[in-house]
């Protein structure tokens, strides 16, 4: 895991939330979508957008047929 250089603001955010960005920020991603995310966390879109790019997240978009369903592995 490389060492990512925060920004203040993405400091803050961390210390309001009590939780670190690359540990929050995919929980809420997929509980609430990326629009209200960046609402819930009084940024924009772009810069929840740069802070995902920066963390290393991925967020990907999956359709699903009825009855399909999907794993996510985390390779440690």
């Amino acid at each position: 895991i490389k060492m990512v250089r925060k920004t203040k603001l993405m400091l803050k955010v961390e210390k309001q939330f009590q939780r670190p960005l690359d540990k929050l920020l995919p929980e809420r991603v997929n509980e609430i979508g990326l629009s209200q995310t960046a609402d819930e966390l009084g940024v924009s879109k772009a810069t929840l957008g740069y802070w995902l790019l920066k963390l290393g997240i991925n967020v990907r978009r999956v359709a699903l047929s009825p009855g399909e369903t999907l794993e996510v592995k985390r390779v440690s």
